[in-house]
């Protein structure tokens, strides 16, 4: 059995404690998700922290199984928390960086963080901005790379990464063009990839261009599943496919939910 790594799995996703918009649905079954997991090849697991308190619940996640690993950091559209009811700014990076400090070992990159412009409703561009730079203080004090999060920004983002030079990580859920994908490769990035990846027929093109040893997978869980309208589906190999469904109302501990992505299904297939 080929063995994976997801570097990116929302693991503190209410859906895992069976909760949906609000609705407890089912019980708690992260414990029969890792199983799942471990079963389908993985060997380790990267949760994903998008902010304070998310960060502090990756890294006691991490407890559960020693092949757990966290990131601390704030997502773009979060980064308000930084000046929120009145909090200093240098306070909540000093929380993130405890955070990374209660448990060294388990910590292995600063994020979620980046620009997201396609959501600057939660968070305008320019507090994104500041923020996104502020938190590179982490990777630069901690020698840590960055899980990067970049959604129609590729341009801002490249220009403030342009200006950290020495740094290293990855940009996460990639679904821009190739010329994007090559300049953050150019600065020694890696590019990550999950079913948001594949998308679209130009997805796959942007997909099959890139240089193998340039790329990491990841689940991104509970979200971007391999859905039927993708253009990526028909290239699934069904073998792959080893644990059913049921929808929410009718949760069984032995069987994944419906539109629930999980860890387990980085194991599935996708030609290039």
């Amino acid at each position: 059995m080929r063995k994976f790594i997801d570097i990116g799995a929302n693991l503190t996703d209410a859906m895992y404690l069976g909760i949906y918009n609000g609705s407890k649905k089912h019980e708690s079954d992260l414990q029969q998700i890792l199983q799942r997991s471990w079963a389908a090849g993985l060997c380790k697991m990267i949760i994903t922290g998008g902010n304070l308190e998310e960060s502090r619940k990756s890294v006691e996640l991490t407890n559960m199984d020693d092949r757990l690993y966290a990131t601390v950091g704030c997502h773009p559209t979060r980064c308000g928390e930084f000046e929120e009811n009145g909090t200093n700014p240098e306070d909540y990076l000093q929380k993130l960086k405890d955070t990374i400090l209660s448990k060294q070992d388990k910590v292995v990159a600063i994020g979620e963080c980046g620009l997201d412009y396609d959501r600057t409703q939660f968070c305008s561009k320019d507090v994104q901005k500041k923020y996104f730079e502020y938190q590179l203080k982490l990777t630069e004090y901690f020698k840590l790379p960055l899980f990067l999060h970049c959604r129609n920004a590729a341009d801002d983002l490249y220009n403030i990464l342009s200006k950290h030079s020495g740094l290293e990580g990855v940009v996460h859920s990639f679904d821009g063009t190739s010329e994007e994908a090559n300049k953050f490769i150019d600065l020694g990035y890696y590019i990550g990839l999950n079913g948001c990846s594949l998308k679209t027929e130009e997805n796959l093109e942007v997909v099959k261009a890139l240089p193998a040893e340039k790329i990491l997978f990841e689940t991104d869980c509970p979200w971007c599943e391999i859905r039927p309208t993708h253009a990526g589906y028909k290239y699934i190999q069904r073998e792959n496919l080893d644990f059913p469904s049921v929808k929410k109302e009718k949760w069984k501990p032995d069987h994944m939910v419906k539109s629930r992505n999980e860890p387990c299904n980085i194991s599935i297939s996708v030609i290039s």
